[in-house]
């Protein structure tokens, strides 16, 4: 297994690198400026330059990787078109060069809500709306997918147990980004994660349990 990561020097991200790298699984980052990357990344990481939103940068940089990791996401501006550009075009793109080149697993990273469209993020220049476009599009493409969708994100890691439930059942909570890059990686290597969609948040009250037995329950 060799992984391509997009939006790698992102919050969740950078972690997912983190993750792959500790379990000896080689990663391409997918970086628009290597100088500011290599501040960010570990350094076994292999950085490549190139840019969702240029499908053209996108067939050499994924060389011979064989999953893909998406945790691209559009910033919050004042570009009314940011979200549609980077949460759904962005996506579209790598799929599409997923695809060319045989990828064997797509993990997204989405977010909680994408089936609600009177959501208060939807005022983002309607944030989830194209996230959930995105989700659809992977889901037609053929690709074996996951797709991950976490409750507010958190920067700071902590010891609650995570909660996994299918789509568009669980529509509040938090959870750190440490523990969303953990599952991303884990749906790599779990059958039971494949050509899913699974919600997840962190709460201290819940049981613990194996990534096994939470992707089995969605």
């Amino acid at each position: 297994m060799k992984a391509f990561v997009a939006g790698a020097t992102g919050e969740t991200g950078r972690r997912i690198v983190k993750e792959l790298i500790a379990r000896n699984i080689p990663v391409r980052a997918l970086v628009r400026d290597v100088e500011q990357a290599r501040a960010i990344l570990p350094p076994e990481a292999e950085l490549v330059v190139g840019d969702v939103l240029k499908p053209e940068s996108l067939n050499a940089a994924l060389g011979d990787t064989t999953v893909l990791l998406c945790a691209t996401g559009a910033k919050p501006s004042f570009d009314p078109t940011g979200p549609y550009k980077v949460d759904f075009e962005g996506t579209k793109n790598l799929v599409d060069v997923a695809k060319s080149k045989g990828i064997e697993h797509f993990v997204m990273v989405s977010s909680l809500c994408t089936s609600q469209l009177f959501h208060p993020l939807n005022l983002f220049w309607l944030i989830l709306v194209w996230k959930k476009q995105a989700e659809e599009y992977i889901q037609k493409s053929g690709l074996t997918y996951t797709i991950v969708r976490p409750g507010g994100l958190k920067n700071e890691d902590n010891t609650d147990a995570i909660v996994m439930q299918s789509a568009d059942t669980l529509f509040d909570g938090s959870i750190p980004r440490q523990k969303v890059a953990q599952v991303c990686v884990e749906s790599l290597l779990e059958p039971a994660a494949r050509n899913k969609v699974v919600e997840i948040v962190a709460k201290p009250e819940a049981t613990s349990k194996s990534f096994e037995e939470l992707f089995q329950q969605c």
